[in-house]
């Protein structure tokens, strides 16, 4: 919802107070038993959030109103999606007089559940809040939950004004406006999005679209849609459904409880992967505490849980999403690339071939199955889901779809349909150093219009200069074409960039013995096998250091170096 550094908006709006931020990096006391404690640590650092809930409580056991062990367990249970079984040790820390907005947050969401607005000013009044950007927009929408709606518009006008919170009130009062049913002051707000400081995120786009279906103006939101939306598969899928189905509603903010829901979305959204540890958890598991419905908090809370390393936490949530919802398929990509991480790449396989026969038109689909297959080394299975996945773009089709299918082509060796494809490529984007470097690299390799291949190669080392595999490839290039003394420079400079890379440290062991500095070259050789090559490559590398590179090309039947230099 912002523009500039998420961590320094959160910082200057106190989002990240030191007694949330940290929720269980805590101290020992006293009276607190070592062991679970330590588990306690343990568990919280290796983001297994219901060990570090469990082992908390534990050490209460010896110490029960130690605030430091009762915000490790809020924030353990809190962030293992158990906000409720939160409550009894949020009153408690309460009570001891301890600050911690860990512990607030968990009391306005059960005050909210309940309907009790005015526990919220109570603690609001008492000093415990969550931080400014919360507090702020969580008193506006406790005021349209009390029926003040004068006074909401009030302080989300207030939010509006403080600097750097802009976008955050301007979405969030068009949302209490349509609450309201003031449809028409909604979607004057959204609808002056970016021009007012309210970005164009997803969220804006998703609302403003609603808004207009709400209002009978569908072919306006099948027009936003299109303009914006391209790209990306929730708003997309978002504009199928509102094509099939006018009326339909999906993530709509219908009361004060889904408004602080949506806010606590937002917030986790915002601040991803800027805040520490298992801070913007919090948050995306708080909205769905009020509201486990909100799919944009499941697909926020799988990101989260996925970037924490929590693969089965992260699969739950992406499996939660329903299947006549937009971000469904947004949802089953993010399973399967989960799934795939995990090393479970079968059922991996499985989700996005039944997602291929539910949303057969999808050509992102047929590029993730792409994908998957490469990784498994099925390249015919490869190449045809790509050319699935190119025929459903049509003429807008990106650079980079023909540049997969062309590695899957290349891999199948067939060059002639590896070439026409990275030449495609180069026709949609001809300064894409990728293509021209792999492009170049390969005709290098056997040996076809290498003044062509040098050529591209040196404008994607323009492009990407501190790229190790594009310097390495034109240090190769100069190689290849005899210039060795000049090649020497740029596979020396390769090597410093991709120091552990074995063909690029074999490489510099060739060029090094073309240049007679064979002492050198037996050396770089073995740094090569050191950095586990393919057997193919260990076996030449070893022939090498036994024979010398001059007998190798030999045996192989290839030019002498000599004969290569001067062009023969």
């Amino acid at each position: 919802m912002v523009t500039r550094s998420l961590r320094a908006l959160a910082v200057t709006a106190g989002l990240l107070s030191a007694p949330l931020a940290p929720a269980f990096a805590v101290a020992q006391s006293a009276g607190t038993d070592a062991g679970p404690y330590l588990a306690a640590r343990v568990a919280a650092a290796a983001q297994d959030y219901e060990a570090a809930a469990d082992w908390f409580q534990t050490a209460l056991g010896a110490d029960p109103r130690n605030p430091a062990l009762l915000e490790g367990a809020i924030g353990g249970l809190l962030a293992s999606g158990e906000a409720e079984a939160a409550v009894p040790l949020a009153e408690r820390l309460r009570e001891t007089g301890a600050p911690s907005p860990v512990a607030n947050m968990v009391l306005q969401i059960d005050a909210a559940k309940r309907g009790d607005w005015n526990a919220i000013f109570d603690l609001m009044e008492a000093d415990r809040g969550i931080g400014p950007l919360a507090d702020g927009l969580t008193r506006a929408w406790a005021r349209l939950g009390q029926g003040r709606m004068d006074q909401a518009l009030s302080a989300f006008d207030e939010v509006i004004e403080t600097r750097g919170l802009r976008g955050f009130g301007l979405y969030h009062k068009a949302m209490a406006l349509s609450v309201a049913g003031d449809l028409s002051a909604a979607e004057a707000i959204l609808a002056s999005a970016p021009g007012n400081g309210l970005p164009l995120s997803r969220q804006v786009v998703t609302a403003h679209a609603r808004i207009l279906g709400r209002l009978d103006r569908h072919e306006e939101a099948l027009a936003l849609l299109d303009r914006v939306g391209r790209g990306d598969a929730v708003l997309e899928a978002l504009r199928q459904r509102i094509a099939q189905e006018p009326d339909a509603a999906y993530d709509e903010v219908t009361s004060a409880v889904e408004g602080l829901s949506d806010l606590y979305v937002s917030v986790a959204g915002a601040l991803g992967s800027e805040a520490p540890g298992a801070f913007a958890l919090l948050y995306s598991r708080a909205a769905l505490a009020l509201d486990p419905d909100r799919v944009e908090a499941l697909l926020v809370t799988a990101t989260l849980l996925e970037r924490a390393g929590r693969l089965d936490l992260a699969q739950e949530a992406y499996a939660e999403v329903p299947e006549d919802h937009p971000a469904h398929v947004t949802a089953e990509l993010g399973r399967a690339a989960v799934l795939r991480r995990a090393g479970e790449t079968a059922r991996a396989l499985e989700v996005l071939e039944q997602l291929s026969r539910t949303a057969p038109d999808l050509a992102e689909v047929h590029v993730a199955i792409g994908d998957l297959q490469r990784a498994r080394e099925d390249a015919a299975a490869a190449e045809a889901a790509y050319s699935a996945a190119l025929e459903l773009a049509g003429e807008e089709a990106a650079w980079w779809l023909y540049y997969m299918r062309g590695i899957a082509r290349h891999e199948r060796n067939d060059w002639p349909g590896a070439e026409a494809d990275f030449r495609a490529a180069l026709e949609i984007d001809p300064d894409r150093a990728e293509v021209l470097n792999f492009l170049g690299y390969s005709l290098v390799e056997r040996g076809e219009a290498l003044d062509e291949a040098l050529d591209m190669i040196e404008r994607a080392v323009r492009s990407q200069p501190d790229n190790g595999a594009i310097v390495d490839s034109l240090g190769w290039a100069q190689f290849k074409l005899g210039r060795y003394e000049e090649a020497v420079g740029h596979l020396e400079r390769a090597a410093e960039l991709e120091p552990v890379d074995p063909i690029v440290n074999d490489h510099l062991g060739d060029g090094y013995w073309a240049v007679g500095r064979q002492t050198e070259a037996r050396f770089q050789w073995q740094r090569a096998l050191s950095f586990d090559p393919t057997p193919e490559e260990a076996l030449r590398i070893r022939k090498k250091l036994e024979q010398g590179l001059d007998a190798v090309i030999s045996a192989e039947g290839g030019v002498p170096l000599r004969q290569v230099a001067r062009g023969e």
